[in-house]
């Protein structure tokens, strides 16, 4: 566990210990304790980490007053697989956690998935891309928020390829998520008519020089290359392109994940144009508005909120519903009855909308292709995206008949 980790937890030990045992039991019996895992210090920390910890408690104070007590404590991952499962086995075989939120890069959710299900907890996924996690791993004990790689290749690859790129050059994170966003997308261009050129695997995590991979991608030709990555990775790709002059030559960006602290980082001057699909934006609707609103003095300085964050917050206050209806006690017992009434009840909240929650446990909102506006064109802080075209939740993510999950009856 990591040290912030170990801080939250040693301050509800001390918290319990200053009180007779058998209170400390009574209170522990109807806390539910929510566990935030994600990227707090390396690529994926602006898009997840210190934000998305201010969206989960967001939540969890809005439940103040239901008549349980909800304590959170987080993590960082490092990105690694085994970090991942091995803080979430000892969260729940000695800190008393009942869900695991986020997971992070899809190889740590991966191995998260197979923990929770083990322990019979609960896994609230908001920022994993891979869409085999409502796949060949669909478990029942977990909810996969926000975005996958199925619905992003769709949304932003088919719209690409819609309009004249036809030919495709992949540079990939070398792991379970860029691996799966280029296998679908790829699907996606060649279904439409297109060609994929080839690919390149960047090394994750670590790699900052993508000059190599971006000009042997240049030299295959190709009308659009495919980031098939994210966070720090694609700012750097985005930067060492523009660096290169590769859109003064005629090569389209498409970045299939990116967010707006990217966006941010990078500046308009270089973004502007990029295409991108999020289901969140701060300023799509009132209530995406008010949301941030509520959250805002509690973010970092200088990172805007994304989708992520949202998917944090938005699965928490799903999940913080239902224990509400089953009760604590039973919420606590059995994590799959508690994934089994998230999906039994509407969906809405002030982030994503009204939804549900299919069978294999995919969130369906709709997703949004977004045009990054240019300098003249914003208005003010934050002002960066141009809503193109929206994708109903039904139509955005893959048919559940195509998933070849488990548990969905044939």
């Amino acid at each position: 566990m990591t040290e912030i980790s170990r801080r939250s937890v040693l301050a509800a030990g001390a918290g319990f210990g200053a009180m007779p045992f058998s209170q400390a039991r009574a209170q522990a019996a109807n806390t539910i304790k929510i566990a935030l895992l994600c990227d707090f210090s390396g690529t994926y920390r602006d898009v997840t980490g210190p934000n998305e910890l201010a969206c989960v408690r967001q939540a969890a104070a809005e439940f103040a007053n239901r008549g349980f007590n909800i304590e959170v404590v987080y993590a960082d991952n490092q990105n690694r697989a085994d970090v991942g499962s091995n803080v979430t086995r000892a969260w729940f075989d000695r800190d008393g956690v009942d869900v695991v939120v986020d997971g992070g890069a899809s190889s740590v959710a991966l191995a998260v998935n197979d923990v929770v299900r083990d322990k019979n907890k609960v896994f609230l996924n908001s920022s994993s891309a891979t869409s085999d996690l409502t796949g060949r791993a669909c478990s029942p004990n977990l909810v996969h928020w926000t975005y996958d790689t199925f619905m992003l290749a769709k949304s932003t690859g088919g719209a690409t390829v819609r309009a004249g790129g036809d030919s495709w050059y992949f540079i990939t994170a070398d792991y379970a998520f860029g691996h799966a966003l280029e296998r679908d997308t790829a699907n996606f261009v060649r279904a439409a008519g297109g060609q994929v050129l080839g690919q390149a695997r960047t090394p994750f995590p670590g790699t900052t020089d993508f000059s190599a991979f971006l000009l042997q991608a240049q030299a295959a030709r190709p009308k659009v290359i495919g980031l098939a990555n994210a966070g720090s990775d694609t700012i750097n790709c985005i930067k060492q392109a523009s660096e290169f002059g590769l859109i003064r030559r005629g090569i389209k960006l498409a970045s299939l994940l990116m967010f707006m602290p990217d966006v941010h980082s990078l500046g308009l001057a270089t973004t502007q144009g990029l295409i991108c699909t999020e289901t969140f934006y701060w300023d799509l609707n009132d209530r995406t508005r008010a949301f941030t609103r509520r959250v805002q003095s509690e973010l970092q300085p200088n990172v805007p909120l994304c989708m992520n964050h949202a998917g944090g917050y938005a699965s928490v206050v799903h999940y913080l519903k239902a224990v509400a209806d089953m009760g604590v006690a039973r919420a606590k017992a059995n994590g799959a009855e508690v994934v089994a009434r998230m999906k039994a009840m509407p969906c809405d909240d002030d982030c994503f909308g009204p939804g549900r929650i299919r069978e294999d446990g995919r969130k369906l909102h709709p997703a949004y292709l977004f045009e990054v506006k240019t300098p003249a064109e914003s208005t003010g802080r934050y002002d960066y995206y141009k809503l193109l075209q929206t994708t109903a939740g039904d139509e955005a993510f893959r048919p559940l008949a195509e998933g070849n999950c488990p548990l969905v009856r044939g």
